[in-house]
């Protein structure tokens, strides 16, 4: 049960942790040098009480301690109870939904030990939009991917606005970093994984009939950076090429709805 804990100011250093969040360099440099993450919103909250990350704390509008009853029953942690003028001013945004929560990030988990269990995965090169990587995080686990591997050049999936895209399902997926391209395609290799190079390039082969891989045992799908896609090394290195047809006036997709397609064609069968 969580200690409902009454905070009357925002210059409370208890509230420390939540403090500006709209301050995206100072945001990244604080989760990092004090190993937490924050969850916005109250399914977030949810997916986070319920993940592998430890509660650090909750901050709660007084008027939403009713709407949130199982969670505070579910936490071991502190929830500050302040008013909504208290809340704004200190993450320094409309927060309409009223409730947050800090977790404890874990160790990075070690590539080997992801791949050994997995048997579809998406590797991402050059993700750097943290709504693309929150999108794409929540397609994975809706759609029977096992794991997401953060190749050279991604944005951390654990920040604020991942969360919130992804539901805080992103806090459910097993994931791992690997930014040296060598290695990641020698440990795909020696884990038995086909690599699936997703690109628009019509010389690709079909995922809806040309690409003979989703029977595979363990797949891998490659996804690019918005824009310039997979690099000329990651493409020449996948086993195959696969692209989803699209009507002659579209040229590609936002790299989240292709990976959602993509999933949904590829991933393990889920229900």
């Amino acid at each position: 049960m969580a200690e409902l804990v009454e905070v009357d100011g925002a210059e409370d250093p208890r509230l420390g942790d939540y403090a500006a969040l709209t301050d995206a360099a100072l945001r990244k440099r604080y989760e990092h040098q004090h190993g937490v993450l924050i969850a916005e919103g109250p399914n977030p909250v949810r997916e986070l009480v319920t993940s592998a990350y430890p509660v650090r704390s909750l901050l709660v509008a007084r008027e939403r301690l009713d709407d949130l009853t199982d969670v505070l029953a579910a936490v071991d942690a502190p929830a500050y109870v302040v008013d909504r003028p208290v809340l704004e001013t200190v993450v320094r945004f409309r927060l309409h939904q009223g409730v947050l929560a800090c977790g404890e990030r874990l160790p990075p988990a070690d590539l080997d030990q992801v791949l050994v269990t997995a048997r579809r995965v998406a590797v991402l090169e050059g993700l750097n939009d943290h709504e693309n990587l929150g999108a794409l995080f929540r397609s994975a686990r809706a759609l029977g991917i096992d794991a997401v591997i953060l190749g050279p050049g991604c944005a951390d999936p654990l920040y604020r606005r991942s969360i919130r895209v992804s539901m805080g399902h992103v806090l459910h997926v097993a994931q791992a970093w690997c930014r040296d391209l060598d290695h990641l395609f020698d440990r795909l290799a020696a884990h038995g994984f086909t690599t699936l190079a997703l690109t628009p390039d019509p010389a690709a082969d079909r995922l809806d009939g040309d690409v003979e891989v989703a029977s595979e045992d363990r797949l891998a799908v490659l996804l690019g950076a918005e824009g310039p896609g997979l690099s000329t090394d990651a493409l020449g290195r996948a086993d195959r090429r696969g692209r989803i047809v699209l009507a002659d006036a579209v040229d590609s997709l936002n790299v989240a709805a292709a990976a959602a397609i993509a999933f949904h064609q590829l991933g393990r069968r889920c229900g």
